[in-house]
C-alpha cells in the first residue's frame, strides 16, 4: 500500500498543482460568498464544472506534450498575430490583477493574527515568492508545491465539526437549484471564472513541455544532450495517460475544497442568517466550527498556502506567454542568467499586483470581482483551446475526439449564454 501510494503521489505533477492553485484566495472567497448568499442552492456546480475542467486541462496539456510548445507559442506559429497579441495581453493583464486580487487577500487575513502593516507584508510575501521562483530548481518547487497543496484539507476536516443534513447536501449536489436573478448567475459566472480560470490553460500546457524536458534530460545521458530530440518525438500513450490521471486528480482535489467550502459557508454563514460577506474575518469563521478561537490561524495557513501555490501559477503564466510571444528563452528549469526576461516577468507581474493592496482596494470585492473576470473572458480562449486542439499541424494524430469536442463547445456556450443573461435580468 506504502509503495503504491509513493508511486500514485509521485505520478502527480502539474495537474495536481494547477488544480490546487485553483483554489487561490479568490476561489475561496468566491465559495465563501456563494455559500452565504445561497446556500446550498449553488452546491451543484462543484460537480457540474468538474467534467469541464477535466476535459479543457487535457486539451491545453495534450498541446503542450504534443508540440513542445505552449499556448502563445503555438498561437504565435500557426494564427494571425493580432490573436496572439490580443490573448497575450488579455492573460498578463488579468493574471497580475488576479496577483494583487491574492495578495490583497492574504495580507487582510494575516493582520487577523499579527499587528503587522498590510503592504510590509505584501512586499515580504512577494519579495519570497519572486525569490523562491528565481532560485529554486523547478523539480524541488514542484515538489514542495505538492506538499503545500495538502494543507488545504482543513476545509474538509472542518465539514465533519458540524451538524449537517446530509440528504439534502447530497440533493443540493446533483439537483441543480437555478434562481432567475441577476445576483445568482453573476454568482454563476464569478464560480465558472474561478474554476475554469484562462491562466490554467496557460501554465498546463507550458508545464508538460517543462514536465517532458526534464524527463528527456534524465532519460539521455550527458555525453548524448546534444541529441536531444523534441518532445513531441518521444510522446508514447503512457505518458498521455499519465498526465490525463494527474489532471483527473488535480481537478478533482480543486473541487473537492469548492465543495466543502460552500458547504460550510452555508452551514456557518447562510442558516445564521449572515448572508453578505464582507471582509476576510467572515470568510475565515466557516473554519470556527474545526477550529474555534483559533480559525483565524487555520484560516491565515490555508489562505498562504492557497496564495503560495497560485501566485507562481499566475506569475509563471504570465511569463510563459509573454517570452513565446517575443520569442524568449523560458522555463522554471533554467538558471536566472539563462532566462532573464522571462523571470523579469515574474518578478515584474507578481510585483505590479502589489497596486492593489497598496490603494487599498477592498480585498473581498477584489477577490470576488476577478473571479467575475476570469468568467466573462474565460470564453475567447476556451475557444481558441478547442481550436488548436483540433488543429492537425499543431496535434498531428493526436487532435481531439468527438466527445471532448462536444463538452468543450457546450462548455463555451454555457459560458457566453450565463455572460450574455446578465443583460437582460
Amino acid at each position: 500500500m506504502h509503495d503504491k501510494f509513493k508511486k500514485f503521489w509521485k505520478s502527480l505533477g502539474p495537474g495536481l498543482i494547477t488544480g490546487a492553485s485553483d483554489d487561490d484566495p479568490s476561489g475561496i472567497a468566491t465559495y465563501s460568498i456563494a455559500g452565504a448568499k445561497f446556500g446550498l442552492s449553488v452546491l451543484w456546480m462543484a460537480i457540474f464544472t468538474l467534467p469541464f475542467m477535466i476535459t479543457i486541462q487535457r486539451m491545453a496539456g495534450r498541446i503542450g506534450l504534443i508540440s513542445g510548445k505552449g499556448i502563445a507559442g503555438n498561437m504565435k506559429k500557426h494564427y494571425p498575430r493580432f490573436v496572439l497579441v490580443s490573448v497575450a495581453l488579455m492573460a498578463v493583464a488579468q493574471n497580475i490583477i488576479n496577483i494583487g486580487a491574492d495578495i490583497s487577500g492574504m495580507a487582510a487575513t494575516f493582520v487577523l493574527t499579527v499587528p503587522i502593516s498590510p503592504l510590509l507584508y505584501s512586499v515580504i510575501l512577494v519579495a519570497g515568492i519572486v525569490l523562491a521562483l528565481v532560485f529554486i530548481p523547478y523539480y524541488k518547487l514542484a515538489s514542495y508545491l505538492k506538499w503545500v497543496a495538502i494543507v488545504m484539507f482543513s476545509y474538509v476536516m472542518a465539514a465533519f465539526f458540524v451538524q449537517h443534513d446530509w440528504s439534502e447536501v447530497f440533493k443540493r449536489t446533483v439537483i441543480p437549484e437555478i434562481h432567475f436573478s441577476k445576483d445568482y448567475f453573476l454568482m454563476i459566472i464569478a464560480i465558472l471564472g474561478t474554476t475554469i480560470s484562462p491562466y490554467l490553460f496557460f501554465w498546463q500546457a507550458s508545464e508538460q513541455v517543462e514536465e517532458e524536458r526534464v524527463h528527456v534530460d534524465k532519460k539521455l545521458s550527458p555525453k548524448h544532450q546534444h541529441h536531444k530530440r523534441h518532445p513531441s518525438n518521444i510522446v508514447v500513450g503512457r505518458e498521455i495517460n499519465v498526465m490525463y490521471k494527474d489532471i483527473k486528480s488535480g481537478m478533482f482535489f480543486s473541487n473537492l475544497i469548492m465543495f466543502f467550502v460552500i458547504v460550510m459557508a452555508a452551514s456557518t454563514l447562510f442558516n445564521t442568517g449572515h448572508f453578505e460577506v464582507e471582509t476576510m474575518e467572515q470568510v475565515a469563521s466557516v473554519l470556527k466550527p474545526l477550529a474555534g478561537q483559533y480559525a483565524n490561524i487555520l484560516f491565515l495557513i490555508g489562505i498562504t498556502a492557497a496564495g503560495v501555490l497560485a501566485i507562481p501559477v499566475l506569475a509563471g503564466s504570465a511569463a510563459y506567454v509573454m517570452a513565446e510571444t517575443f520569442g524568449w528563452k523560458d522555463g522554471l528549469n533554467h538558471r536566472f542568467d539563462k532566462a532573464k526576461a522571462f523571470y523579469t516577468v515574474i518578478a515584474g507581474s507578481t510585483v505590479l499586483g502589489l497596486l492593489i493592496p497598496v490603494f487599498g482596494f477592498d480585498p473581498v470585492k477584489a477577490l470576488f470581482y476577478t473571479a467575475i473576470l476570469h468568467g466573462i473572458t474565460a470564453p475567447f480562449l476556451i475557444f481558441a483551446i478547442i481550436h488548436m486542439a483540433n488543429n492537425p499541424k499543431i496535434m498531428g494524430k493526436y487532435i481531439n475526439r468527438h466527445r471532448s469536442n462536444v463538452v468543450g463547445y457546450i462548455l463555451f456556450l454555457i459560458m457566453s449564454a450565463s455572460t450574455i443573461l446578465l443583460f437582460f435580468l
